[in-house]
């Protein structure tokens, strides 16, 4: 007897359908194929246990599993489920008659309880795409599952409400959740809020420029001065996410595992602050089963680096190639993966080892040499693609001791939401860009063009700071930001003298 049962790959952020072929023949002998890596040969062992603990009798004839296509490595314990049900429909157990109509995944404990599993969102993506009537899933994954309309989920808590479904004995109660309501509802909902933060008006207004143009940025500044306090404010005043960006953010976190039990969809854009000792398979993605890395973790959302020097020199140069191409391909012998990675990067540093080169109030001890040294960490190359650096001057006391609240979140927010817009209506006809930070050549020449005054001021400035051709794109795209903030078409010398005030560290001696 040949049954088939259907189940899921997940592959980057995508799902393959994986057909499950059992065929049942006289004998006593039990074969998988299909390449199965270690965590689904031993599925046999959690299933014969399952199955005994709730009653059900081992199949006992030869039976061959083949997990097609055969040349995809199935990876995981998710498969238990489907495995387990297509074994009980091969021994006339349980009716393979709704089998086509249902896809299904599941990790297996001893005892037949249902275990979650990663990537729920992706397969219930490709469970629609294939036409699939339903999808039964762990009940932890059924929220997340359930955000995709069009698909009957199921969420199940044991093996035995399986069986009884497909024997008709039971009937499945689908999980439905109100997508827009529950994303709308909590789009707004922050912890932290600029309202906060005394004094510091030019750094707000940089990580104003910074959120409306989606330009990476860079805070210098000695211990205490608030870099860290007002990059974890950032994500309070950006552009909220659409449902688009929700679901492709949704996906990463999904197939990494991050997503909290029994949620639906990410509905705040991702701020990832990893601690220096990070690895560089970390930060990018990868290893011996290829998972997102921290970068396409923050995608649509904030990378954030603090003490960015202590940093491994080989992490961040491999951030040089995401922020310009806003992907990141994970390259193996037998395969090769893309991940998402649009990201804005925002880094705080000290000015030197000790962190006071500069203080008003405090003296520094390095030598000249420490100092040096000390900038060098950061190449040349990847602080040019940081658009705005900004040194960060200590709050004095009269603005700490102040009981007046500064400018709130929601007031700075709008002003973002606005100039957002003007870029989305400009770049309509351009695919893949959606702001001033992702402008190429050619959209920089149509839109970002200043006028003579403009030019003199800004070839003043890369004769005087020794600009690259990168650091005069980068001026060019926050002018442009600037300009869309104060609602103008053109962009105006201010508008330019305020873009190459943000190229700080580019008066300083930094070697790379």
């Amino acid at each position: 007897m040949l049954i088939k049962v259907f189940g899921a790959a997940v592959q980057g952020i995508d799902a393959t359908l994986i057909t499950i072929e059992v065929n049942s023949s006289r004998g006593c002998m039990f074969y998988l194929v299909g390449l199965p890596d270690s965590a689904v040969k031993e599925s046999h062992q959690r299933i014969i246990s399952a199955l005994q603990v709730n009653g059900y009798k081992i199949p006992t004839s030869n039976l061959v599993v083949n997990m097609a296509p055969a040349d995809i490595r199935k990876e995981g314990s998710a498969y238990d489920l489907p495995l387990a049900i297509g074994l009980l429909g091969a021994n006339g157990t349980i009716s393979s008659e709704k089998f086509p109509r249902y896809l299904l995944m599941g990790e297996l404990s001893l005892d037949g309880s249902i275990q979650p599993i990663k990537g729920a969102l992706p397969i219930a993506i490709k469970a629609r795409e294939d036409g699939f009537e339903g999808l039964i899933i762990p009940q932890q994954n059924a929220r997340e599952a359930a955000v995709v309309n069009q698909l009957k989920v199921y969420g199940v808590s044991n093996i035995k409400e399986v069986i009884q479904f497909f024997n008709n004995e039971r009937e499945l109660a689908p999980t439905i959740v109100n997508t827009r309501e529950e994303f709308y509802a909590q789009q707004s909902n922050f912890e932290f809020d600029f309202a906060d933060v005394k004094g510091q008006e030019n750094v707000k207004r940089a990580l104003e420029v910074a959120a409306a143009g989606g330009h990476n940025l860079i805070m210098v500044g000695a211990p205490g001065s608030g870099k860290s306090m007002m990059a974890k404010r950032l994500p309070s005043i950006l552009p909220p996410l659409s449902l688009g960006e929700s679901l492709e953010t949704t996906k990463i976190h999904s197939v990494a595992g991050k997503l909290n039990r029994n949620s639906s969809l990410i509905t705040q854009r991702p701020f990832r602050d990893p601690h220096h000792t990070i690895s560089q398979t970390a930060m990018v993605g990868g290893g011996s089963f290829p998972q997102p890395g921290e970068i396409s973790l923050a995608h649509n959302g904030i990378l954030f680096l603090d003490e960015l020097p202590e940093f491994s020199r080989n992490v961040l140069e491999v951030l040089r190639q995401p922020l310009e191409d806003r992907r990141i391909t994970i390259s193996r012998v037998k395969s090769s993966i893309d991940y998402p990675a649009s990201f804005t990067l925002v880094a705080s540093m000290n000015p030197c080892p000790c962190g006071y080169y500069n203080h008003p109030t405090k003296a520094c001890v390095c030598s000249p040499g420490q100092v040096q040294k000390y900038l060098n960490k950061i190449s040349g190359p990847l602080l040019d693609r940081i658009d705005i650096q900004i040194e960060i001057i200590p709050v004095p006391f009269d603005k700490i001791s102040d009981q007046r609240k500064g400018e709130s979140s929601a007031a700075i927010r709008e002003r973002v939401i606005q100039a957002r817009q003007i870029q989305e209506k400009r770049y309509t006809e351009y695919s893949g860009i959606y702001c001033n930070a992702q402008m190429n050549s050619k959209l920089l020449s149509l839109y970002a063009q200043p006028d003579g005054q403009g030019l003199s001021l800004l070839k003043n400035a890369m004769d005087r700071l020794n600009l690259s051709a990168r650091a005069y794109d980068r001026i060019l795209k926050v002018a442009r930001t600037i300009a869309d903030l104060e609602g103008s078409e053109q962009i105006l010398s201010v508008h330019l003298a305020e873009a190459i005030s943000y190229r700080n560290l580019d008066r300083e001696n930094w070697a790379g």
